[in-house]
């Protein structure tokens, strides 16, 4: 059964700019995200703003906003590029039974991020 739906927007250029910002990162993506975020050079910033849209959609899924450490979210991609959900942490035991389903776009400057969340 569907619980929730999420949708969030990022501008791209916002994340050009925290690129950069070691601190930034670390407060708000894991070691495997920021390390993923520098892999992709020049679309470093394009795969951040997914990344950070992504945490604030699983957030509006849930109905709690962004009341979580986003550290406990993390965005990880399988052998075919597909982005999905990791749990850590609170976050982990407060989702258990729940599924996520993960969709992340770009285009014309922004990434936009789709979650859905499913009671299993």
């Amino acid at each position: 059964m569907i619980g929730g739906v999420g949708l969030d927007l990022c501008e791209i250029a916002r994340m050009e700019k925290l690129r950069e910002d070691e601190h930034f990162l670390a407060r708000f993506f894991t070691a495997a995200e920021a390390d993923y975020i520098r892999a992709r050079g020049k679309g470093g910033a394009q795969s951040m703003a997914g990344i950070f849209a992504a945490k604030e959609a699983f957030g509006k899924a849930r109905g709690t906003g962004i009341l979580f450490e986003l550290r406990e979210v993390e965005v990880v991609h399988d052998e075919n590029g597909q982005p999905f959900y990791r749990l850590h942490g609170k976050v982990a035991e407060e989702a258990a039974g729940e599924r996520f389903h993960l969709s992340i776009s770009h285009d014309g400057g922004m990434a936009g991020a789709v979650c859905v969340q499913e009671t299993v």
